[in-house]
């Protein structure tokens, strides 16, 4: 039997038990506990074994089942000390009774960590789950660390990794890494980060944290070189203390971002029958927040924005912008959102207005800042001029680009060609791209989509493909013009602070 974990000593009073993570996102070897020898099985454990395949995980699974038999071209081991190496790490996907022996079984031999994927825990608030779920809680402190039960599990593309349902997460690794109790928050979390350009270091639901759990895990992340971000949807903590002093300790070194679940009298009773965790006050947790030096959002959609805007934007503030893009109402709502967020779109400098205006149609457009080109069909090499005077202007930190390429849907409907092949959304993107690399100074688009619906596939498409375009170079794009500001509001708060103490 392994001895118990020693632990080492963390900052202040706070001490966590000593842990190979390394074994755990980067196995060389997994157990799958819970396979079925019929390759058509629904079960986690099958399921799984067939997700890590597609995945493309690069080392050797070993699937366990009492019963033997082979599955997907592997042998199915019936105990865990037939394997014939050392396995890093283990998936539980057994009925919650079997857990606990499983997890025994795991112990003895020498797994580091084991995500349960299995539920009927703590979180049907009877005793017999909760007497489990303290089970697995005393396994794991004999030496086996533990994430789970009732989770997703781990997604890691460095290694390979991927959590439930999974096969069709990116293995393009990143600078994010995402906490999340909820497994459903976790796997959204992953595909619309792809869809926001966000690449992601590691990700781990942790569902009902019997053992590993959100402070630990910052702990880590905090140190983790992989990661520059940090990202948590959170339900609710178990030990208050320690997870304020990680959380402040981790903001100091990297943003932290999140989005906290449950403040509402609802949403703390659909907390408690989730992941058998407490809610809490809204006023106590912004404030905590705000202690810390955290980044505060409010919905997944903010989460998602903000964590791509820490991720792709230079890590300082950026106070003064200008917005181009077409139509006299998108400047005026641009400046009043501006300065709802705490920045400036300041008027360019005269010589610098005079080349621009040198530069656009007439009439009906405006050099001022925001830059109004009157036209939204303005062909990309005079937005690039636009872009590449307005960023001579020392006061301008960042750009934003609105382009409305709906306009272009009337002009496809008038020539009858498909609206993708009269739109050049390549050579923009190129031109920004060019803008950016030339000046040193970022450049975010807006994508807006006014013509929603079934006869509007086309434009939905066409903005999916501009998207793309955006997203490959590494550049931030966001659907809303308020989105990308309170994105950017957020990055402003964050680096504005750490500035401020460093004077």
């Amino acid at each position: 039997m392994p001895e118990e974990r020693k632990h080492r000593g963390n900052r202040g009073n706070n001490r966590f038990p000593d842990t190979d993570f390394e074994r755990i996102f980067h196995p060389a070897s997994i157990a799958i506990l819970g396979v079925s020898s019929d390759e058509n099985s629904v079960g986690f454990g099958t399921g799984m074994l067939r997700v890590l395949k597609e995945m493309g995980f690069a080392g050797r699974i070993y699937p366990v089942n009492p019963s033997g038999g082979s599955v997907l071209g592997l042998k199915i081991y019936s105990r865990m000390e037939d394997i014939p190496e050392r396995v890093d790490f283990a998936v539980i996907a057994v009925t919650a009774k079997l857990v606990p022996q499983a997890l025994e079984d795991c112990l003895r031999s020498g797994v580091a960590g084991a995500e349960i994927l299995s539920s009927g825990f703590g979180e049907l608030g009877t005793q017999e789950g909760r007497q489990l779920e303290d089970q697995i809680r005393e396994i794991a402190a004999r030496g086996i660390r533990v994430v789970g039960p009732n989770c997703f599990g781990i997604y890691c593309p460095r290694s390979g990794l991927t959590m439930l349902p999974g096969p069709d997460l990116s293995r393009e690794s990143g600078n994010v890494a995402f906490l999340a109790q909820s497994g459903g928050m976790a796997s959204d979390f992953a595909h619309a980060g792809e869809w926001m350009g966000i690449r992601f270091s590691k990700m781990v639901s942790f569902g009902n944290g019997a053992d590993l759990r959100e402070a630990e895990l910052l702990n880590y992340l905090a140190r983790d070189h992989e990661t520059e971000v940090i990202s948590m949807y959170i339900e609710g903590i178990k030990d208050g203390d320690v997870f304020f002093r990680e959380l402040k300790a981790a903001a100091a070194r990297k943003p932290v971002i999140i989005f906290k679940g449950g403040l509402s009298a609802a949403g703390a009773r659909s907390v408690a029958s989730h992941t058998a965790s407490m809610g809490g006050s809204g006023l106590i947790w912004s404030s905590v927040l705000k202690q810390t030096g955290a980044v505060q959002v409010f919905d997944t959609q903010e989460l998602m924005q903000a964590s791509a805007a820490f991720s792709l934007l230079p890590k300082k503030s950026f106070r003064n912008i200008a917005v181009i893009g077409g139509g006299g109402a998108i400047g005026v709502a641009a400046c009043d959102i501006a300065e709802r967020h705490g920045m400036e779109i300041p008027p360019l400098a005269s010589d610098i207005r005079e080349r621009i205006e040198a530069i656009l149609p007439r009439p009906g457009s405006s050099a001022l800042n925001p830059v109004d080109v009157a036209n939204p069909l303005v062909a990309p090499s005079i937005l690039k001029e636009v872009l590449m005077n307005a960023a001579q202007d020392e006061r301008i930190d960042l750009q934003i680009i609105v382009s409305l390429l709906f306009h272009y849907n009337p002009y496809a409907l008038m020539f009858g060609v498909p609206i993708a092949e009269i739109v050049p959304y390549k050579e923009l993107v190129e031109a920004v791209d060019d803008v950016i690399n030339k000046t040193g100074k970022p450049v975010v688009a807006v994508l807006p989509n006014a013509r929603r619906g079934p006869r509007n596939m086309d434009i939905t498409g066409l903005i999916a493909l501009a998207r793309r375009e955006y997203v490959r170079r590494g550049i931030p794009v966001f659907d809303e013009l308020h989105e990308a500001i309170r994105a950017i509001a957020h990055v402003n708060t964050y680096y504005g602070r750490r500035e401020n103490e460093k004077r």
